[in-house]
């Protein structure tokens, strides 16, 4: 009899847990895109007004987090990743319906965030009822020379 899968622990996290975030990304994202912040621009965007992050643990271990920020009546999911090993333990989804339960509470109507195209992640966007509003053509130039869209998603809060 195999042991039940240990439960995801969500917490509002703060500039203390950037250490363990900077190396969840740096596991997370592809480095042909550059996509992964640095530790000083994590710094910079946890200080300005209405900005947040949610970090999730298994077993005592930060495996993912997300970033947003909410001005006015929208709000933004800035960043979100989940460490390799912990993917498809429905991390990413719990990290996303927190961000989109905060956003509602600090009064948005209406959630948007920027995906890469062909990224895995915007199966999961599809999937919390997230629609694209925008693309920009060849945003994201990989190392390899490859340029691919950036995507704009949108979902209501209401």
């Amino acid at each position: 009899m195999s042991a039940a899968p240990q439960p995801i622990e969500l917490r509002e996290g703060g500039v203390h847990d950037l250490i363990s975030v900077n190396r969840i990304m740096q596991s997370a994202f592809d480095p042909e895109y550059g996509e992964a912040w640095t530790q000083s621009q994590c710094v910079g965007m946890m200080a300005l007004s209405g900005v947040w992050l949610v970090v999730a643990s298994i077993g005592g271990r930060d495996v993912g987090f997300a970033m947003a920020r909410a001005m006015l009546d929208e709000a933004e999911l800035l960043l979100l990743a989940t460490s390799p090993g912990a993917r498809g333990r429905g991390v990413g989804g719990a990290l996303l319906r927190a961000v989109i339960a905060e956003s509602r509470n600090r009064g948005a109507t209406k959630l948007h965030l920027e995906v890469r195209a062909g990224n895995e992640a915007i199966h999961l966007y599809h999937r919390e009822g997230f629609e694209k509003i925008g693309e920009r053509r060849g945003y994201y130039r990989g190392t390899s020379g490859l340029a691919l869209d950036a995507l704009t998603l949108a979902r209501p809060l209401a």
